[in-house]
């Protein structure tokens, strides 16, 4: 492969991406609902379920179902979609906003670094709790409750992840009214980062919020490809 077989390969994958990534939270949402009625109970804030019921209900499951399945599995194991993604809103940018857009790729590639923490730690705790044998169900809530607390390690891990929205709102803002991206576009990505931002941990509403990044990477990702037709002209 020579140098420009590798960079139309590098931007294609990008615009994939784009498209890739709000298509895999919108199922990692879906995944949280229990049933279709679920989602439309509105919330404005994050209600947990409480953690007495959640351990029990971890505990008597045993792990039936198989790791793939866990919503935050699958948000785990797409942060690299993440990341390429930001690369491709930064690729778009440059042209119009270079030092913006290269503020918001940072601050989204910082975010997801947590992000791993986040999803990660859920993992671990979720499939670890359905190996807990149920006499120890007092002693499993408590440890539950300690490692998900707002104001431990998880808390400050959780606020830092929210970087990685706030970077793909300030990569819309570097595409404002440039790039041969439709305005309509922009705002769109947009609200969807601040529905996400607003309504952390709020599955419907960042259910929506993901249909509002989906809406506005469309035509991201068809520019990203357009250019990569037109790679030989740059060169």
């Amino acid at each position: 492969m020579n140098a420009l077989s590798v960079d139309r390969f590098i931007r294609r994958s990008q615009a994939a991406a784009l498209v890739g990534l709000p298509v895999l939270w919108l199922l990692m949402f879906a995944l949280h609902f229990r049933s279709p009625s679920e989602f439309f109970v509105l919330r404005m804030r994050y209600v947990p379920v409480p953690a007495a019921e959640k351990v029990a209900h971890l505990i008597a499951a045993q792990n039936r179902w198989p790791m793939i399945h866990d919503p935050h599995m699958l948000g785990y194991l797409g942060l690299p979609i993440l990341v390429l993604a930001a690369f491709g809103l930064y690729f778009v940018g440059r042209s119009t906003r270079p030092a913006l857009a290269a503020l918001g790729v940072s601050m989204t590639v910082t975010g997801a670094i947590f992000c791993g923490g986040v999803m990660g730690l859920f993992t671990a705790v979720v499939r670890g709790l359905g190996d807990v044998d149920a006499r120890f169900t007092d002693g499993a809530v408590a440890t539950y409750v300690a490692v998900t607390a707002e104001r431990g390690a998880y808390g400050l891990t959780r606020t830092l992840a929210e970087l990685a929205l706030l970077g793909l709102a300030v990569q819309s803002l570097a595409i404002w009214k440039g790039a041969n991206v439709p305005l309509w576009a922009t705002i769109a990505s947009l609200l969807g980062c601040l529905l996400f931002l607003g309504f952390w941990d709020v599955d419907n509403i960042m259910f929506v919020g993901s249909l509002c990044l989906l809406a506005g990477f469309i035509p991201v990702a068809r520019e990203i490809r357009r250019k990569a037709l037109v790679l030989p002209a740059e060169h």
